[in-house]
This record gives structure tokens, C-alpha cells and sequence, in this order.
């Protein structure tokens, strides 16, 4: 795992609620930040920060700075944004892309 997504790892589990049984597990070569067994966060090597906003989240995420679709070779993964590290640069934007994950992982059902 790289510095800058160790960093952010550490940011990420500062701004976890503490009533939360947040489990972290490796996925997508980083660590992904799970809620009730669905993916939440991932810190990303390069220090950009993957979200899961699901389907219908895409639109409303895309038109916020630093978003884009996640890409997995040439396939994108709908549901999921990829923010660029400077986006997320301080916690207040950390948080409310964390905060955006988890209004979308709570609709899902615990695996």
C-alpha cells in the first residue's frame, strides 16, 4: 500500500461515525472500507479516493469537482466514482464524499 493511500486510510477512519461497524478488507489492490458488508470507500494508491454513490448517485456525483467514473480497464463500473486525491484534499470534502457513500450503502442490504 502506498503512502498517500495509507494517509488516507488514516483520514478516512478519523471521520468514520464511532456507532459504526465499519470492516476493512482488501479490494481493488487498497483497502475498501466496508458498512454492513458493502463497499463504502476505497483509498487508491495514487491518493484519489473510490466512492460508491450506486446508479443513481452517478449524475449528482459526476457534477461535483474531481469526479469521474471508475474505470477497471476499459470497462467503467456504474455505481462508482473515482475522486482525484486534490479533491479530496481536506476533510470536509472527505467527509461529505463518505457521507454520500453511506446514504447510499444504508439503502443496500447487509451481506
Amino acid at each position: 500500500m502506498s503512502m498517500a493511500s495509507e494517509d488516507l486510510a488514516d483520514r478516512i477512519r478519523a471521520l468514520l461515525l464511532p456507532e459504526e461497524i465499519v470492516r476493512e478488507q482488501k479490494m481493488f489492490g487498497a483497502i475498501a472500507f466496508m458498512l454492513h458488508g458493502n463497499m463504502l470507500v476505497a483509498p487508491m494508491k495514487d491518493g484519489a479516493l473510490l466512492v460508491r454513490v450506486g446508479k443513481d448517485g452517478m449524475d449528482d456525483a459526476l457534477a461535483l469537482p474531481g469526479a469521474s467514473v471508475m474505470t477497471m480497464g476499459s470497462k467503467s463500473m456504474s455505481g462508482f466514482i473515482m475522486v482525484s486525491g486534490d479533491a479530496v484534499e481536506d476533510d470536509t470534502a472527505l467527509g461529505e464524499w463518505i457521507d454520500r457513500a453511506r446514504t447510499f450503502v444504508r439503502t443496500l442490504p447487509a451481506k
